[in-house]
């Protein structure tokens, strides 16, 4: 005769309904999670956004930036997973991966002006640790790696590796010439089997200096510069109506006295002929 009054039948039953709304809730905390991590990956010039949406990949970039070695970091979380399993003791062997995250998250606060009190929040169950990134991605801080160079830069802790499209912080004990770190030339590079030009022999005199008073010659003019390009000459406007100008006074005709008139000529004097007298009548 069995004493089971369903009890065990019963928590399965609500432990199936209980998990699809878990899993939602931690695709939804990590989706949210590695959006804000994106955000503060950019913020420190992060090259590919695709790295903050990779599990596990992405913490240790984050690492990277907090100054600590990835490696530790991907160390420390397999010690916490494989560890925790251990009964009794599990719990605060877990808590390895939390310490790693711990360092990594104060290097980075600083590096954007906020100071360690901010990861008190990681104390809120579930949640903490997305309010203390969502606060890192999008208050006004600007990426500033020109701080202290953290405690632990002369231990195992320190990062020594170069990831191409990860930003090397100050202060990495990295190789000078190294691709992106600190003090690396950013101007031309020599192409690929370039050799530097041999050192002089050994007993070549070094060329004298230059005597007292010597001018240096001029440089060498550059590239002639070309004549700058003619500018069209601008569409003349309508002119302005000038006011009529009243035209000048003729000149004043010559004063010239009129010629004097001809001397009046007198009528002549010759009186007419006299008449012819009558022929007289003959005698009887």
């Amino acid at each position: 005769m069995g004493y089971d009054d369903g009890s065990g039948f019963g928590a399965l039953i609500a432990w199936l309904i209980i998990a699809p709304f878990l899993f939602l809730l931690a695709i939804a905390g990590y989706v949210i999670g590695s959006w804000f991590l994106m955000k503060v990956f950019d913020k420190a010039g992060v090259q590919g956004r695709w790295r903050a949406w990779v599990p596990v990949y992405n913490s240790m970039v984050a690492a990277k930036l907090g100054d600590l070695s990835p490696w530790v970091m991907l160390g420390a979380m397999v010690a916490a997973g494989l560890l925790g399993q251990i009964p009794v003791i599990g719990w605060i062997l877990s808590l390895v991966g939390v310490a790693a995250w711990v360092l990594a998250g104060w290097r980075i606060g600083v590096k954007l002006g906020k100071d360690w009190p901010l990861l008190l929040l990681w104390l809120i169950p579930g949640i903490g640790t997305i309010i203390w990134v969502g606060i890192l991605a999008f208050d006004s801080s600007r990426w500033n790696p020109n701080v202290a160079p953290a405690p632990w830069r002369n231990s195992f802790l320190a990062d020594n590796t170069v990831w191409q499209g990860v930003p090397v912080q100050p202060g990495a004990p990295v190789p000078p010439g190294t691709p992106g770190a600190p003090g690396a030339p950013a101007g031309y590079q020599p192409p690929a089997g370039y050799a530097a030009p041999p050192a002089p022999p050994a007993g070549y005199p070094a060329p004298p200096a230059p005597p007292a008073g010597y001018t240096a010659p001029p440089a060498a003019p550059g590239a002639p510069v070309p004549p700058p390009a003619p500018v069209p000459p601008a569409a003349p406007g309508p002119a302005a109506a000038e006011p009529p100008v009243t035209p000048p006074a003729p000149p004043a005709p010559p004063a010239t006295e009129p010629p004097a008139a001809p001397p009046a000529t007198e009528p002549p004097t010759t009186e007419p002929p006299a008449a012819p007298e009558p022929p007289e009548a003959p005698r009887q």
